[in-house]
């Protein structure tokens, strides 16, 4: 924490997905996608709320690091492409990470970086959903991050960890992407309401609904298992 106060950032201002846009543009997002998918210690960045207003900002996104394309449709292309090869290859900077050095996350002791609930929580949701874990877990914040870990820990088979990590990468920046972008034009053409003005209700609403499914499982108490028998 010592070196956001010397960088002059705020955990706000890190939790806010209009600040890496602003500071930083294509090219930090990329890396915030890698570093949330790829890195335990991005555990708390904002991902899904990042990639929805990505897809609100697409075209001045593009425009300001590549070019003018002029075209909706390529510019979401070329977010949808870039960003998921960022996903695609922190997925498999985690997984190695894991194979490498899993048993000694389960030793480590808590940090604001790193928390070992997480990674709990992931293995839980992994031993639940087998393979397909990694293809939810993009949608599900905190899992999204140490899911591959696990993945990489239990060792599972290489191609099998390939072919999730891609199909749930595409699904899950497509769909953050395209459903930005498009709601920001829905709501503007029928309602006249921009909401670049009002991005602070699209991230509050962004992170209660992903975190919902987390919370829900916490909250609610777990069935005892029936007696023998019966």
């Amino acid at each position: 924490m010592d070196l956001l106060y010397i960088l002059g950032i705020t955990i706000k201002e890190l939790l806010n997905p209009q600040f890496y846009i602003e500071h930083g543009g294509l090219w930090m997002i990329i890396f915030i996608v890698f570093a949330e998918t790829g890195l335990f210690a991005g555990f708390f960045l904002p991902g899904d709320a990042l990639l929805f207003v990505t897809g609100i900002y697409s075209d001045q996104i593009v425009t300001a690091a590549l070019f003018p394309s002029h075209n909706e449709w390529l510019d979401l292309g070329i977010l949808w492409l870039l960003i998921t090869a960022a996903g695609v290859i922190g997925n498999f900077v985690g997984y190695w990470f894991g194979r490498k050095s899993g048993p000694f996350l389960y030793e480590r002791k808590d940090s604001f970086f790193f928390k070992k609930k997480h990674l709990m929580q992931a293995h839980d949701f992994y031993e639940r959903n087998g393979g397909g874990a990694i293809i939810i877990a993009r949608f599900v914040p905190f899992v999204r991050t140490f899911a591959p870990i696990v993945a990489g820990i239990v060792k599972m088979d290489r191609k099998k960890f390939a072919y999730y990590n891609f199909v749930g990468c595409v699904l899950w920046v497509g769909s953050m992407l395209l459903g930005g972008h498009f709601l920001q034009r829905f709501i503007m053409k029928e309602f006249d309401f921009d909401l670049k003005e009002h991005l602070e209700v699209i991230v509050i609403g962004i992170i209660v609904v992903t975190t919902f499914p987390v919370i829900w499982k916490v909250l609610m108490p777990k069935k005892k298992p029936k007696p023998a028998g019966n």
